[in-house]
């Protein structure tokens, strides 16, 4: 049996992430791969309660650095209690948002930069997925898509995030861009225009060709 592989997926808000995933949770099922799905934050239970303070649109004001921090904190529970713990038993990992999306809102948007959270990540003994998978689309029409979703949801039309203006968004976009380019091998730019069935296919693809559908199976 090929070793356990741990694949993330990060996009703006709204990119169809969370969509593409709950597609790739039935063929999984179908192809038989020993697999994990999870998310950041909110992975854990103290992850959970993490969650509500990161996200709620409602909550208070918090300095850059501070909020990097909370992220990373739900990153170190959620290693040692859930990522580790599936890849030593063969489980392949899918996480909805991981380091990269700090990199690229607390790093490029907030602009503490790439560098501060290289080097807490090595501290903290941060484990770098294999693959990244980036849903890349217009940053205008994502921002749309994510506060009709939160509206259908929630009767909310915005959430913490989904309240930033334009530029922010633009900022996270781009920052994920520039993470491709520093490191091609593992961040992967997915056009996310496309209907769900077309961006799904294209997600096939990009597993395939890194031999992570291989990785796992019963």
């Amino acid at each position: 049996m090929k070793p356990a592989r741990f694949v993330t997926f990060e996009g703006i808000e709204g990119s169809g992430k969370s969509r593409q995933l709950g597609l790739l949770r039935a063929e999984l099922m179908r192809r038989r791969v020993r697999f994990v799905m999870t998310r950041e934050p909110g992975g854990t239970d103290f992850g959970a309660e993490l969650r509500q303070v990161l996200l709620r649109k409602d909550g208070p004001a918090r300095e850059a650095l501070a909020e990097l921090l909370l992220y990373l904190a739900d990153r170190r529970q959620h290693l040692s209690e859930v990522i580790e713990p599936a890849l030593a038993a063969g489980r392949t990992v899918f996480c909805d948002r991981y380091h990269h999306a700090t990199l690229a809102y607390q790093g490029h948007a907030r602009g503490l930069g790439f560098g501060i959270i290289d080097r807490l990540g090595e501290l903290l003994g941060v484990r770098l997925p294999d693959l990244v998978i980036v849903f890349d689309l217009d940053t205008g029409l994502a921002l749309s898509r994510a506060r009709a979703r939160n509206t259908a949801e929630s009767g909310e039309q915005w959430g913490r995030f989904e309240a930033e203006a334009l530029e922010f968004h633009e900022k996270v976009r781009e920052g994920y861009r520039l993470l491709s380019l520093r490191d091609p091998s593992r961040v992967v730019l997915l056009d996310s225009s496309g209907s769900p069935e077309q961006v799904f296919s294209a997600l096939i693809r990009a597993l395939e060709e890194k031999s992570i559908l291989e990785a796992a199976r019963v």
